[in-house]
């Protein structure tokens, strides 16, 4: 049997349509620029950015520099992101005793860290990329270098829609 052009015609619409539909929903909603931080810390134990603000997903480039003179074995600064729900004194007890490992707990880096610098020496600095969290709160961020965070290096990362 023969087909004629006119019977392929509503075969080949419903093909062309389903295809634009299937490209047409697959596309990515429109993506927020990345927030980009700059901090600087020095030997008196103080961030100089207390502060920043995110959408959710949004991607997240910080950037910390030490500007201090003081050696890293006894003034190191470090910049890590923890996740909401992690109680930031039990935290920083188990850094405190995790020296080798930039005083970030390996254990916590797949759960309760989202992210973290590498332990930074006088004129040392390091860049951190990450996603922020989907969930919208306020997320702490602190040096864990044992008894800086007490002493006011930290700060707060907002995430809201």
């Amino acid at each position: 049997m023969k087909k004629t052009t006119a019977q392929l015609f509503p075969v080949i619409a419903l093909g062309c349509s389903a295809l634009l539909y299937s490209i047409t929903s697959c596309s990515n909603a429109p993506e927020a620029p990345p927030v980009t931080v700059s901090i600087t810390c020095d030997d008196k134990m103080k961030y100089d950015v207390k502060a920043f603000e995110a959408k959710p997903g949004q991607k997240i480039v910080v950037t910390i520099s030490n500007k201090g003179t003081t050696p890293k074995l006894s003034m190191g600064h470090n910049f890590v992101m923890l996740d909401r729900n992690v109680n930031v004194t039990s935290f920083l007890d188990t850094a405190s005793m995790q020296a080798a490992h930039d005083y970030v707990p390996p254990e916590m880096e797949k759960k309760g860290v989202i992210a973290h610098s590498k332990l930074l020496g006088p004129g040392e600095t390091d860049t951190v990329t990450f996603n922020a969290p989907f969930v919208p709160g306020e997320y702490t961020f602190l040096c864990s270098f044992p008894g800086h965070c007490t002493q006011g290096m930290k700060g707060i990362m907002t995430v809201k829609s």
